[in-house]
């Protein structure tokens, strides 16, 4: 079962790495912002092939590697495990430290041959775009706590059927292998645990509401519809992750009070089902989405085309991963590499709620 697990996500992890470059914007190329008509430069074209094929071919062969190794001998499942989360570590490592490499590499390049250089630059904030957001209601991210509140209260009715000993953790083969005794406390911590990570993808939600819809200069109508897609599709992925966390969630809790419910078969089917799920949502929304909606084909009667740039903010990007702006009051911002959101840390709220939920799973794990 273990091997099955870091099979799947290993080969989910070298497909996404590998293409993350082909699923950003033309214009922001490792992190760093290229003027419209640089951005199909033969050089920058050559990094993105480069990083796929080194991202790709290391992946593949530690694939291989683990495949060949785990049938030819008799390892333990705590040595699949340890196996199995060093060569996905090895993996992302090795994909930091490219980034890290072409980012250097590209602003050298846009800084040689003087890209941008006398071309106006602007940003475009759109006022209007909000009304015709199309994100769901926050009111669809409560009705999943409805549910786990439910299950707190039927679990204090349910008290004295608990287990002396409470399961804390589940193993790759969905049985409970580590436990904590009895106490009114240990027998919600894991709902207290779906409660938070709930709270903070409502709060996610709505800070994205509240973030402002980053418009192309050059292209304003089409980016217009990218955005405005590309944050629908955003908060149907927080959605979905939403409600599968509380199923896995809730029947964990519903094993732990009904220990008839503890079939094998669904013990370890139904965690490498939530697995599978959320790597094929998370591959579609990559795929179908792109970088703030880049993939999203519009179509557009006539564009407005403009001779400025558009704002790189490249100075507000350290290293191109890590947003600091004091003046802007988003919370959340598109990531420059990756598909999604990434935090504005120059806003102290978005230190609250990176830190925030983790502390609190922290606290009710060291309490229970």
């Amino acid at each position: 079962m273990s091997l099955a697990i870091f099979l799947v996500t290993l080969a989910f992890l070298i497909v996404l790495q590998s293409a993350i470059p082909f699923l950003l914007k033309r214009t922001i190329v490792f992190g760093v912002t290229i003027p419209e008509e640089y951005a199909m430069d033969s050089s920058l074209a050559s990094f993105r092939r480069k990083y796929s094929t080194i991202i790709f071919l290391s992946g593949a062969i530690s694939l291989a590697a683990l495949l060949l190794w785990s049938t030819n001998t008799s390892a333990s499942e705590n040595q699949l495990v340890l196996t199995g989360l060093a060569i996905q570590s090895g993996l992302l490592l090795l994909s930091m430290a490219l980034y890290l490499y072409f980012h250097a590499k590209t602003t050298k390049l846009k800084q040689i041959n003087n890209w941008g250089y006398g071309l106006k630059q602007i940003r475009i904030a759109d006022l209007q775009s909000h009304a015709k957001d199309s994100m769901l209601p926050n009111f669809m991210y409560v009705l999943p706590m409805f549910v786990t509140v439910g299950l707190i209260v039927y679990t204090a009715s349910q008290y004295s059927l608990l287990p002396d000993q409470i399961p804390t953790h589940w193993g790759p083969n969905g049985q409970p292998d580590a436990f904590s005794q009895k106490t009114p406390f240990s027998s919600i911590a894991l709902l207290l645990m779906l409660l938070v990570l709930q709270v903070m993808m409502l709060g996610i939600n709505v800070a994205t509401k509240m973030s402002g819809v980053k418009l192309n200069s050059s292209r304003k109508k089409s980016s217009q519809l990218q955005q405005l897609a590309f944050r629908k599709y955003s908060s149907w992925f927080l959605l979905l992750t939403t409600i599968l966390l509380t199923i896995l969630f809730g029947f964990l809790q519903l094993t732990t009070i009904h220990g008839t419910l503890q079939n094998d078969t669904v013990m370890m089917a139904l965690p490498l089902a939530f697995l599978v799920l959320m790597l094929v949502a998370s591959a579609i929304y990559a795929f179908r989405v792109g970088q703030g909606g880049s993939r999203i084909a519009v179509s557009i009667a006539e564009e407005d085309t403009t001779s400025v740039s558009e704002d790189d903010m490249d100075d507000y990007w350290k290293l191109g991963v890590f947003y600091v702006n004091k003046q802007d009051p988003s919370i959340f911002v598109e990531k420059r590499f990756g598909v999604g959101w990434s935090i504005n840390f120059g806003n102290p709220i978005g230190y609250f709620v990176l830190i925030g939920p983790i502390v609190l799973i922290l606290l009710i794990t060291f309490f229970a």
